[in-house]
């Protein structure tokens, strides 16, 4: 099937200002205008698009999100909240959701895709109880499933399943977050009496910001510096029980209790440290590193680099659903910021008498609708990046290759979407104004509860130049063994491209071809291929400049390498970002590809075409500089997002109703209908008056030729 999405429906009018004006105008019936004939999305097929490869079990987790006891009450104080979270996460054992990628002959499904899709959804009853299930069964467990052997999972899983063992994953450092490979901790092998005997020789290697360690973990898997006959293996992990049947800490084990956190607050968060804690030999989960009872070490993986990615690789299904779960989050906050904007009214602007509906307003659409689309291009990219995770997790596509892809597509969108959650949260609260301030409207809640997710799971600007490394890797390979005649050629080619893109010359044929014309640009910036030529032609050039800049570090010393590497750091994040744009547009373009429904692929269409281009008016500059696009199809970008977000005015609330949350998953006062209530018992009032005449004289009016004046 072509990449070119199908456009013979799409209407264009010599007058773009009365086609504006025809989108957005109003009727007397309510805050939505749809014009007979106009296209219109199928609201049930779009819903099934958007729940991806796991639609039941994205359902089925709904639906328990949707029960009253496990939502968050807003503003209990922290202590009654951890407890409320720990019984939250009693209720899921209940319900078996959780144990989904557990291994069958112990209670589970062996469902890796599904058991992440249901635990996204848990982000709508409270994100606290979910990002603690997280910590339970999702890192604590999935660590002694992934990195333990048989014999562990035996002894170990039944217990964490159920809740009988909460654990704590024990990996960061109040010196040490995202550099892993650097913890201070140790784990040193004792041959005398075949133990580990376990350190945090000072205070930056204290284990810190842990989920369940402050009251209610009982059992931690610790990473440590793996020492054994005076040689440093390097990052390993332990089983360690942290507390007694009397909740007190075992020997040689201390904590602390981090405290109220500016979100997330049901999670009972904590430090620990140990001096000469002492566990057995069996208890390292050894599935890629062993030690003998003379303390031996082995491992299946010589190198100790590809061993430490490929134990934390083994973990990744943090970032992937932290990347599902942000998205369900921005979904949320947009369905209450739309729907309000579709009920309040404010100010008189087209009227005598009827205030205008906010989603009216053009500043109001730019603010919502690219957000909107870009939550969209979230959504169809996760369920990719989910179905890798669970190909690969499942065995069915599990080779190194394959492994590599999935970290590097985690690290790439998680990135994104969390970010954007933020942005699409803090723009929806302030598009309901004070009401958005509310508690009761959840937005400042959900802001609050989310801002983590962009530090925790991989920070996000280290996840992302992990990103361009392995862009910059996969350039250098198009060289590697390339001879003499290849190397002159790109040389050729790349002066080629400066002299044809820095001169104008490019620029300079799109203003020839569009002849000046406002209207032939936007024909040309709608064009699938030309958005993809687009979106691709900067990551691609990006990545090819710091490449270029770079080639001397092989030359260098290690601390000017280090420094010239790091001169390109920034522009190496942003390339990095810029993929993970591109694979988002991407994947939304395939998610037309699979839409049947003729007035729903218009309408996602559009949409498409709001993400793509909002992208690119993000990177005008860049597009400008580097002569991608004239000055007349730079002015285009902006025209044609506005005419897209008049488009789509009309299909707005059917487009946030199709993500399936319904009153009792948003729960918010502004969205329950009141304020709808509230709007027409206004306006019924005034026009009880008008009609009436009892409606007093504006003062203004009596200014007005033909009216007594008030003075006498």
């Amino acid at each position: 099937m072509s990449n070119t999405v199908d456009r013979t429906n799409v209407t264009d009018t010599n007058d773009e200002v009365a086609e504006v004006a025809d989108v957005t105008e109003r009727v007397d019936t309510g805050p939505i205008d749809v014009r007979p004939g106009a296209d219109r999305i199928d609201i049930e097929a779009v819903r099934r698009l958007l729940l991806g490869s796991w639609p039941e079990e994205r359902l089925a987790s709904r639906e328990l999100a949707a029960r009253p006891e496990m939502q968050k009450i807003e503003g209990q104080p922290y202590p009654e909240h951890r407890e409320r979270a720990l019984e939250q996460l009693r209720m899921l054992v209940e319900d078996g959701q959780v144990h989904r990628a557990f291994p069958t002959r112990l209670g589970g499904e062996d469902d890796h895709g599904g058991n992440i899709a249901g635990f996204e959804e848990l982000v709508v009853g409270d994100p606290s109880h979910q990002i603690k299930s997280g910590v339970q069964w999702g890192l604590f467990g999935a660590a002694v499933l992934h990195l333990g052997t048989e014999k562990h999972h035996d002894a170990w899983l039944p217990g964490i399943m159920s809740l009988e063992v909460p654990g704590i994953f024990a990996m960061t450092e109040t010196g040490h977050g995202s550099d892993v490979a650097s913890i201070g901790t140790t784990a040193t092998f004792d041959e005398a009496t075949g133990e580990f005997v376990i350190d945090t020789p000072f205070r930056g290697a204290w284990k810190d910001y842990l989920g369940n360690a402050a009251v209610h973990g009982t059992a931690a898997v610790v990473f440590a510096q793996l020492i054994t006959k005076n040689v440093n293996h390097g990052v390993h992990a332990l089983y360690v029980p942290i507390r007694g049947e009397d909740g007190g800490f075992l020997p040689g084990i201390g904590g602390e209790d981090d405290g109220l956190k500016g979100g997330l607050n049901g999670i009972d968060n904590g430090r620990l440290h140990f001096t000469g804690v002492r566990v057995p030999r069996e208890n390292l989960l050894n599935r890629y590193g062993d030690v003998a009872e003379d303390g031996t070490y082995s491992s299946p993986i010589a190198s100790p680099g590809r061993r430490f990615f490929t134990m934390l690789g083994t973990l990744v299904q943090g970032r992937v659903s932290l990347d599902g779960a942000a998205t369900a989050a921005s979904a949320i906050a947009l369905q209450i910021a739309i729907e309000y904007g579709s009920q309040r009214r404010q100010f008189t602007a087209a009227s005598d008498s009827d205030e205008e509906v906010l989603l009216d307003y053009q500043r109001h659409q730019r603010r919502l609708l690219p957000r909107l689309a870009q939550t969209y291009a979230h959504t169809f990219a996760h369920d990719k990046l989910l179905v890798k995770f669970d190909r690969v997790f499942s065995g069915v596509a599990d080779t190194d290759t394959d492994r590599q892809d999935l970290e590097t597509l985690a690290a790439a969108l998680k990135p994104l979407s969390t970010w954007a959650a933020l942005d699409t949260i803090q723009e929806s609260r302030e598009a309901c104004g004070g009401a958005g301030f509310l508690a009761e409207n959840r937005l400042v809640g959900l802001r609050a509860d989310l801002d983590v997710y962009v530090t925790f799971e991989g920070d996000n600007n280290v996840l992302l130049q992990l990103v361009a490394k392995r862009l910059l890797s996969d350039y250098s390979k198009r060289f590697r063994g390339a001879d003499a005649g290849a190397l002159a050629r790109f040389v050729v080619e790349q002066a080629a491209d400066r002299a044809y893109h820095g001169s104008g010359l490019r620029s300079l044929g799109q203003t020839l071809k569009d002849f000046g014309r406002v209207r032939r640009s936007v024909g040309q910036l709608r064009d699938t291929e030309v958005q993809r030529e687009l979106l691709t032609d900067r990551v691609e050039t990006m990545i090819a400049e710091v490449a270029q800049r770079l080639r001397p570090a092989t030359k260098l010393g290690k601390a000017e390498a280090a420094a010239l590497f790091n001169s390109q750091q920034n522009e190496l994040i942003e390339a990095a970002r810029a993929h993970g744009e591109l694979l988002e547009w991407e994947a939304f373009t395939e998610a037309l590809e699979k839409t049947e429904d003729a007035g729903s692929r218009q309408v996602l269409t559009w949409l498409r075409d709001l993400f793509g281009l909002s992208v690119i008016e993000k990177h005008l500059a860049w597009y400008l500089i580097h002569g991608r696009l004239s000055p007349q199809r730079a002015q285009a970008v902006d025209a044609y997002i506005n005419r897209l977000v008049a488009r789509l005015r009309p299909h707005a609330l059917d487009l946030v109703h199709a993500f399936g949350y319904e009153q009792r998953h948003v729960r918010a006062a502004i969205t329950s209908g009141a304020e709808q209530e509230r709007q027409d018992e206004a306006r019924a009032y005034h026009r009880d008056q008008r009609e009436s005449g009892t409606a007093p004289i504006d003062e203004k009016a009596l200014a007005k030729p033909g009216r007594p004046s008030l003075t006498v």
